[in-house]
């Protein structure tokens, strides 16, 4: 594994934890902040025009889908170029589709996926590279790195919901 925090667009949401440690830990409180929710209380936003804690959900989870294959092709496929993609735009055609609650599941499950997956790299394995074509060459630590810090970013707003 790198001695350097790999720097990501959520590295100042991460800090200086452990990425898969405070993956877990942040899947945990947002089950635990959200249980007993209705489909109503899944409809409210932090802020005016912002996302729904569903559309939170289903964002976390599309993320959990896309990050974690871009991981695994890293790992199996000799100089893997990650493809762009547009969070609104995977928004605007599944935002409404899926509920709440069914957003949260497939986030919680596909990130004990992902988290089981990356526990079980070696420090040589997370070493390794593909490249981008907004962020340039990246590796394998950095996604981890990336998804944990984009956790916690959506967390906190998970959290001003629940306090309404």
């Amino acid at each position: 594994m790198t001695t350097t925090i790999p720097q990501t667009p959520y590295t100042a949401d991460l800090g200086s934890r452990e990425p898969l440690s405070t993956m877990r830990d942040v899947t945990d409180r947002i089950r635990t902040l959200s249980s007993g929710w209705t489909s109503q209380q899944f409809e409210r936003s932090y802020a005016p025009g912002k996302w729904t804690a569903r559309q939170i959900f289903v964002h976390l989870a599309q993320t959990e889908i896309a990050l974690g294959y871009r991981a695994r092709m890293a790992l199996t496929a000799t100089r893997y170029e990650a493809q762009a993609f547009s969070q609104d735009q995977w928004m605007e055609i599944e935002g409404e589709a899926a509920s709440g609650q069914a957003g949260l599941a497939a986030l919680i499950a596909m990130n004990a996926v992902n988290r089981a997956l990356f526990e079980s790299l070696t420090p040589a394995q997370r070493s390794t590279p593909f490249s981008h074509p907004e962020y340039g060459a990246l590796t394998v630590d950095w996604l981890i790195h990336q998804m944990a810090g984009h956790l916690l970013h959506h967390a906190a707003q998970l959290e001003q919901i629940a306090g309404q």
